[in-house]
């Protein structure tokens, strides 16, 4: 019998989606590919563009799921960097890990941590990064200051998140496609709650302006934002 998707204000929010994802750590990266029809990689790719990194610099990719964005960061700092992926998933971390190895990878690390309450201290990266992370957080505005403090000075902030799409035909699809056929595609999956979550989540997460809105009050500056794929896909900057 499948659980009921975890709902934000919960008492036990953080740990039932914690749970969630534990539970589709090993179809994650396929059902990424099909339900963005595989340009979810190329949605990285840019954000991994707008963090400005280069040869040595240190970043931290929050909520990093099975590693594929923290990567694409690594391969930019380069051998002499570190790239620092975090989630509160082990089975993601485990797989993300795998991934570093085969690529040989070593700048990458991966670690267990409370998006709310990093275990790294004042000022240690030059960007941080979260993607499709930032609509999970329980508490949207502590998780954005954490990322904040973190950040060195004139350090960058990236968020690449899922939005609703305002103007017809496309909003009109978006709403069949995740609250139809992607719950049915999570139940061939083996979790349609996970994948019920998912349309959830993104209906209950600020819009491209209020986000950046909220980036402003947490002391950003510079914040820009892009929206991609007609709409559906939103990528945030900011400098501290």
């Amino acid at each position: 019998m499948s659980q009921a998707p975890p709902r934000r204000g919960d008492q036990e929010f953080a740990g039932e989606v914690n749970s969630m994802f534990d539970r589709i750590s090993g179809v994650y990266d396929r059902m990424n590919r099909v339900m963005t029809a595989g340009l979810d990689q190329s949605w990285r790719a840019r954000a991994t563009e707008r963090a400005r990194l280069e040869p040595g610099m240190k970043a931290l990719d929050l909520c990093c799921g099975t590693g594929d964005l923290a990567l694409m960061l690594a391969e930019k700092v380069g051998p002499e960097g570190q790239v620092i992926g975090a989630d509160f998933s082990r089975p993601m971390l485990d797989l993300a890990l795998e991934k570093a190895k085969k690529e040989g990878l070593r700048q990458a690390q991966f670690k267990w941590a409370d998006a709310l309450d990093l275990p790294f201290e004042d000022d240690s990266f030059d960007a941080v990064t979260i993607a499709f992370g930032a609509r999970n957080l329980a508490d949207l505005d502590k998780g954005i200051n954490e990322m904040r403090r973190v950040l060195v000075p004139g350090g960058r902030l990236v968020i690449l998140e899922i939005t609703q799409p305002r103007r017809q035909p496309l909003a009109g699809f978006f709403g069949l496609w995740f609250d139809r056929i992607v719950p049915q595609l999570g139940k061939l999956a083996g979790d349609s709650s996970a994948y019920t979550y998912l349309p959830q989540s993104v209906r209950s997460f600020p819009d491209a302006e209020t986000l950046a809105g909220r980036m402003d009050d947490a002391g950003f500056r510079h914040i820009r934002w892009t929206l991609m794929a007609g709409g559906i896909i939103a990528l945030h900057s900011g400098v501290r």
